[in-house]
């Protein structure tokens, strides 16, 4: 699945995206992101508070409990704000 990483979470991460193949046990946003936090220290900074990052499959958001399953390409990104 392709990754896309958005403002600070891109920065940390030191790339606009990816493809990855994630374990078969990693089923969820939330265990996705758990997952690449244990791919070096620089995911490990970026998904250090994972609860402020938020998520979207395929260009819809979702919550850190949804499925992953047939997701051609998840995006996370920081929380949003207007002005």
């Amino acid at each position: 699945m392709k990754i896309l990483y958005f403002a600070w979470v891109r920065e940390r991460v030191g790339k606009a995206e990816e493809v990855v193949e994630p374990p078969s046990s990693v089923a969820t946003i939330g265990e996705l992101m758990s997952w690449l936090a244990g791919r070096g220290e620089e995911y490990a900074y970026a998904f250090e508070n994972a609860r402020v990052i938020r998520a979207a499959i395929d260009q819809t958001h979702v919550r850190p409990d949804t499925p992953i399953a047939g997701a051609r390409e998840v995006a996370f990104f920081p929380p949003m704000t207007g002005g």
